[in-house]
């Protein structure tokens, strides 16, 4: 079988979407099927390449807002691959468009795996009023494409869906992200390593890692450091950021100057995904701020480590969450510095979630890829 991905970003792009789109991708390659890639090509990756058997075909797009760009540019190469495909799946965003539009005229199944639901956040971004108009209408055109299925990554997205874009409940799937369970796994991870490597043997540590999109409320951690440090003096946030996007990057490190807590940061880039759970090993507690979450990586995979989390009440993150953890206000940097202090001193819940009852290769057997094509061409 021959299936076309169109998403406008790919590995070695950092983010939870790429995450997901590589394993499945890869399973399917596994499994038999022939299976390529339609991506945006980002700075040092080739035109085209094959990566664990997917043939990834990359397309030149201007770097500034490339992801809004690659809607435009992906087209032509999306109609020349799906000529012979069987199936052309797409993720939210900017691929979506170019994926249906090419789908419906190559007369071609198409399905679409919903990362997030930006409906209930747009309120945050009311000082751009434009901005959010456009994002708005763009995301409306999105949800209005008839998609042949749906695949929600939680209950929060699905019920999104469907209270906000009246999809109907029987053209979804939802099943839950995948964690790999063999690489998070506290008994291989070696933090004492990592705290021996940034000096931290004596400090409570705290984390955050990630993209600083709007929607991942990092700038809320950072005004709560100040408040942090005042509770618990030797404690430090380590945080590992990416640089996109690049002007809310840029704003943390402003943040970060004029609130002078620069000794009470360690900044990393991000660092190879084998090494992270290492680093989730080394701290005492992972933060997770976000004003919304379709899934949530961060929280997940510091659950499966064992790690005490700090979450925002929102979304997805009440589903992900398990074990040792404390929900707080978003937007709330009082609140996050409070949830610090219940960890530090051991003032958490303990609950375990039907999430993380799953195993990896379970969770990826079932995923919705693989389901709807057996649905299609069974065997």
């Amino acid at each position: 079988m021959k299936i076309l991905f169109v998403s406008e970003y790919y590995i070695p792009h950092i983010g939870g979407v790429e995450l997901v789109l590589k394993n499945v991708a890869e399973r399917l390659v596994k499994l038999g099927h022939n299976v390529s890639i339609v991506t945006s090509k980002l700075p040092n990756t080739l035109e085209y390449e094959e990566i664990n058997g997917v043939k990834v075909y990359r397309v030149n797009v201007p770097q500034k807002g490339n992801r809004y760009w690659f809607t435009f540019f992906s087209v032509f190469k999306v109609w020349k691959l799906a000529k012979g495909v069987d199936l052309i799946h797409t993720t939210t965003w900017n691929a979506a468009f170019p994926a249906w539009v090419v789908a419906k005229l190559r007369r071609k199944r198409c399905v679409i795996t919903v990362h997030e639901v930006n409906v209930p956040t747009w309120k945050y971004l009311e000082k751009n009023k434009l901005n959010v108009l456009f994002h708005k209408l763009y995301e409306k055109m999105v949800f209005l494409l008839p998609f042949d299925k749906y695949m929600a990554v939680s209950q929060y997205t699905r019920d999104c869906l469907i209270n906000f874009f009246d999809i109907q409940d029987k053209k979804i799937e939802v099943i839950y992200n995948g964690i790999d369970y063999g690489l998070f796994d506290p008994a291989k991870a070696n933090g004492l390593k990592i705290r021996k490597k940034v000096t931290l043997e004596d400090f409570f540590v705290y984390m955050t890692f990630g993209r600083p999109g709007f929607t991942k409320g990092v700038e809320y951690l950072i005004q709560a450091v100040p408040l942090i440090s005042e509770k618990i003096p030797k404690s430090k946030l380590l945080l590992i950021l990416a640089d996109d996007p690049k002007e809310r990057y840029e704003m943390i490190l402003r943040m970060i100057k004029h609130l002078r807590v620069e000794d009470k940061i360690i900044l990393l880039d991000p660092v190879p995904r084998k090494e992270l759970p290492n680093y989730i090993a080394a701290v005492d507690c992972i933060v997770v701020p976000s004003l919304s979450e379709g899934f949530g990586f961060t929280a997940a995979e510091a659950c499966a480590m064992g790690k005490p989390v700090v979450a925002t009440d929102v979304a997805s993150l009440q589903e992900v969450v398990s074990g040792r953890y404390v929900l707080v206000e978003p937007r709330n940097s009082e609140a996050i510095a409070e949830g610090v202090e219940k960890v530090y001193k051991g003032e958490v819940e303990v609950w375990i979630s039907t999430y993380l009852q799953f195993d990896y290769k379970g969770v990826w057997s079932k995923h919705p890829v693989l389901r709807y094509l057996n649905k299609i061409f069974p065997k």
